[in-house]
């Protein structure tokens, strides 16, 4: 009886106490659980881009990016950067980078320099001769700023040749090949053969069996000498060029050539005496290939081969006007020189100075490898102020 008294006097109170008449706790004591401060979110400011200057022409290729911090309502916690660098304006990631440059990259978490500009250094080769674009913002705990105002800078001027890829820009008074016979560098436009004998040489390390060889040429003009005058071409080793059984040959004919000015090639995949192999425009093609190249124009010349040869010539540069789109599939034999040469101009071969060079002839930004000319290579180029590059 007694313990059943206590229990319905602790009812009647518990019941009481929920009518407000009594402060009263029933059951187990319950600690009151600490409510966590909220959040503040930082306003943000964005940086602005301080170091390289626009448009500036570095002379490497791990640039160290800066700039003036910016700001937050906020003093305490940890303030970060993030910086973007692209070969796109609009920072695609898309663009594929080659075997050995990047041409996109970002870098998150770089710690704010309380000094008030914060710095970033590349930490990968970017791609060389290319104009990329960069920018920044800050981060701090969940709030992030606008991007900067996107800047410039231009890499360095340098060529390669490494297995595949081998890039040549010619202008900065230097070239990755070997230059034969008399030749100037011509500041802002290239390398300059200056007789039918003279051009230059490069060894490729590994052969190119289906590739791109592209360039940049000025110089070129109607009715100069010679016949079957070479702008460009590649051979196997160093034996005679018009005999040799890998012989590229790529021609702008003189005054007299058949017919004078055409624009016309030759390809041999692995003989000179099997007619199976030799790819070339018939009489019809070349004669209708006629055009009166202007000296102070640059035209942007392409080769592809493997399976098929194809050549294209454009007037005012890359993305110029097409004049010549020509190719023909190439079912017999392979093109498969080792070793692999290539040449600006060519060798004087048994045909005698009438079949080698164009005296004047001037090429920059060279490209040869085992895929396409990677879209943005040589845009540092295009800001030169140079009759007849493109822009």
């Amino acid at each position: 009886m007694l313990n059943e008294s206590k229990s319905f006097l602790r009812v009647s109170v518990c019941l009481l106490g929920s009518f407000g008449l009594f402060a009263v706790a029933c059951g187990k004591d319950k600690s009151a659980t600490p409510t966590a401060p909220t959040p503040v979110t930082a306003h943000l400011t964005a940086p602005a881009a301080d170091s390289p200057g626009t448009d500036e022409q570095l002379d490497n290729l791990r640039p160290t990016l800066t700039v003036r911090n910016g700001t937050s309502d906020q003093q305490t916690g940890t303030r970060t950067y993030e910086f973007q660098i692209s070969d796109s304006s609009d920072f695609s990631t898309a663009s594929a980078a080659f075997s050995t440059f990047k041409v996109v990259s970002s870098k998150t978490g770089v710690p704010e320099n309380p000094a008030g500009k914060t710095s970033y250094v590349v930490d990968s080769d970017l791609q060389p001769t290319t104009r990329f674009y960069w920018r920044a913002r800050v981060v701090q705990g969940t709030s992030t700023s606008d991007w900067s105002s996107a800047s410039t800078f231009k890499t360095k001027l340098v060529g390669y040749n490494r297995p595949g890829e081998l890039y040549d820009p010619l202008i900065h008074g230097e070239t990755v090949g070997d230059i034969i016979g008399s030749a100037d560098f011509i500041p802002g436009q290239g390398i300059r053969l200056n007789t039918g004998t003279s051009y230059v040489r490069y060894l490729l390390p590994v052969t190119v069996s289906n590739g791109e060889f592209s360039m940049d040429v000025m110089g070129l003009h109607a009715n100069g000498p010679g016949d079957k005058a070479k702008v460009f071409g590649m051979q196997e080793g160093q034996s005679d060029f018009t005999t040799n059984p890998y012989r590229v040959d790529i021609q702008y004919r003189g005054v007299t050539g058949v017919p004078p000015n055409a624009i016309t090639w030759r390809v041999l995949y692995g003989s000179a005496t099997d007619l199976s192999v030799r790819y070339e425009p018939d009489t019809t093609k070349r004669f209708a290939s006629v055009v009166a190249l202007d000296p102070g124009t640059t035209y942007h010349w392409k080769a592809i081969w493997g399976s098929e040869f194809h050549l294209w010539v454009l007037q005012g540069g890359d993305g110029g006007t097409p004049i010549y789109d020509f190719g023909l599939p190439t079912p017999h034999g392979a093109y498969t020189p080792n070793p692999h040469y290539a040449y600006l101009g060519a060798p004087t071969g048994r045909s005698g100075t009438e079949a080698a060079s164009i005296a004047g002839t001037i090429y920059r930004n060279v490209w040869l490898g085992n895929h396409p000319r990677p879209a943005s290579l040589g845009s540092a180029l295009y800001a030169i102020n140079t009759t007849g590059m493109r822009r």
